[in-house]
């Protein structure tokens, strides 16, 4: 016979256990709801506390329990419901041991496959040539600071996809630009959200993480070669050379720590454009260039060469009413027109400093870019005509509360206002780039060449694009070319609140209930029968 204390601490026992049980359950049915943000109780520490309270309480009536019937808690641990129990947790323990196992054997040998439908985690064949040919290690520095935090993840996939397969001749690591500004200067940093690839004592910048422009960048590592680009001087152009208002010397100066040869190119004076030029840079001139430096320029673009092509609106240059050869050849010849204007965009802070409302992102000039471009005293840049074998992109386009202002003795006596007869609305277009597909020559155009200028060149996305129209210009695009993926497009409808909670009680609650009751009922159906 029990005596009674003995049986007051095993009812004590099961009532306490079957509160703590129910306890459990509620704080962590609460604790489901707290993680879907579908329940804000004020003081969210009480529901964890809640949570571990009863779990000990289920504890202490455990003991409280065996403490009132020994003799059945004996008999659980040595019949045959504990041989049953005692083989389960052999059993369980060998699984535990080979899943254990087989996850050590498998990061010792660590293999990715690419399940996605379409591909987009695997390299294309061209990537893998380049890898398997690199000569020596490269490692990669990546220059994202927290305001890149949207793609940074992509970056660090594309990299460490590159790494994977590299056979360990490629590593990476990650810089914050902001907290560490020495090294972003010391690598030719400018902007954010750019990899630096080191083979030895090279280097190659690239200007987002893109398949193609890494894959780009280790074949120019590979295979070093001289890039020479040239400033056009000798009718007041901003000079990578001097000082003041009028210099593009930090412009120069990044171009060199992209393994660019700067110089500049008189060519009323040499008369002739060197064999090593890869791109031609006029940015700014107050005098139009002579017919015969154009007849120049019109040759060279038609035996592959480039030209990039910087020109302030008339009103700020001395031009006056002489005639303009070189803007009326890339007028008739490749449909560009300059625009006799000044943009005024009241988007901008300063009306007259047009900014970059959107970028066209089929273009590589413009594709990467993530900030927006300033451009002082700029003029609007247009597609006038589609001649043979020419292909043309409007790459920037400002905000539709803009305008490009066309009565000049207005803006002397500040009373610019948008005239629908006269001016063109907004968004107007700020660069146009062409390309001939015949002779592969190359013009950028943009109605500003300000924005290169010292005082403005690291102003927001201002580097990027001038670097990238270079590189564009003046780098072999033809070295490699990866058609990249279209992701194939899902859309995932989120569940609503109660769809959320009717989910959750569902999967935490209702199914391992009924697992937990139907063990329960099994366990008395034995222990009735014996």
């Amino acid at each position: 016979m029990k005596t009674r204390p003995a049986k007051i601490l095993s009812f004590l026992g099961i009532g306490l256990g079957i509160l703590s049980l129910v306890g459990a359950f509620v704080s962590a049915v609460l604790r489901g709801l707290m993680a879907l943000n579908l329940f804000t109780p004020s003081s969210p520490e009480w529901v964890n506390n809640a949570l571990i309270i009863s779990l000990a309480v289920l504890v202490a009536s455990l003991g409280l329990y065996a403490i009132a019937e020994p003799q059945k808690v004996q008999r659980f641990l040595t019949g045959r419901q504990a041989r049953y129990g005692s083989n389960t947790l052999v059993m369980t323990l060998a699984f535990l041991g080979i899943l254990i196992a087989a996850n050590v054997i498998a990061y010792q040998n660590q293999q990715t496959w690419d399940l996605t439908e379409d591909k987009q985690n695997t390299l294309a064949p061209e990537t893998l040539r380049a890898l398997a040919m690199l000569p020596q290690d490269v490692k990669a520095t990546a220059f994202y600071s927290s305001n890149m935090s949207y793609s940074v993840e992509d970056a660090r996939k594309l990299l460490q996809n590159f790494a994977n397969n590299s056979k360990g001749k490629f590593s990476f690591r990650f810089v914050d630009p902001v907290q560490n500004p020495v090294e972003a200067k010391e690598a030719g940093i400018t902007g954010d959200g750019k990899i630096v690839l080191y083979m030895g004592d090279r280097k190659e910048i690239v200007s987002y993480a893109s398949e193609t422009e890494l894959v780009r960048a280790l074949i120019r590592l590979m295979t070093p070669e001289q890039r020479t680009v040239y400033f056009v001087i000798g009718h007041g152009e901003l000079s990578p050379e001097g000082s003041g208002q009028r210099s593009a010397l930090r412009a120069a100066q990044a171009l060199k720590d992209k393994n660019y040869t700067v110089k500049t190119l008189n060519l009323a004076a040499e008369r002739k454009i060197p064999e090593d030029a890869r791109a031609l840079i006029i940015a700014g001139p107050l005098k139009p260039l002579l017919e015969d430096e154009v007849a120049l320029i019109q040759s060279y673009l038609e035996k592959g060469g480039s030209l990039i092509l910087l020109q302030d609106p008339l009103p700020l240059t001395n031009f006056g009413d002489a005639p303009d050869p070189l803007t009326t050849y890339i007028q008739n010849t490749w449909g560009i027109t300059l625009d006799n204007d000044l943009i005024f965009d009241l988007s901008s802070n300063q009306p007259l400093m047009a900014i970059s409302a959107t970028y066209n992102t089929e273009h590589a000039i413009t594709r990467g870019l993530n900030m927006i471009a300033v451009l002082p005293q700029a003029r609007s840049v247009e597609i006038s005509q589609n001649p043979e074998n020419v292909t043309q992109t409007s790459l920037i386009q400002t905000a539709r509360q803009s305008w490009g202002e066309t009565d000049f003795e207005a803006l002397k006596n500040n009373r610019a206002e948008f005239n629908p007869e006269k001016d063109k609305q907004g968004p107007l277009s700020l660069a146009v780039a062409a390309e001939n597909t015949q002779t592969k020559g190359k013009v950028v155009v943009i109605g500003n060449s300000l924005f290169i200028g010292d005082d403005f060149f690291d102003t927001y996305g201002n580097s990027d694009l001038f670097l990238n129209a270079v590189d564009w210009a003046a780098q072999q695009e033809n070295l490699i070319n990866i058609t990249p993926r279209t992701p194939r497009q899902r859309t995932f409808v989120i569940p609503g609140q109660w769809q959320q909670v009717s989910i959750f009680l569902t999967s935490i609650c209702f199914l391992p209930g009924m697992i937990l009751i139907a063990g329960v009922a099994s366990w008395f159906a034995r222990r009735r029968r014996g």
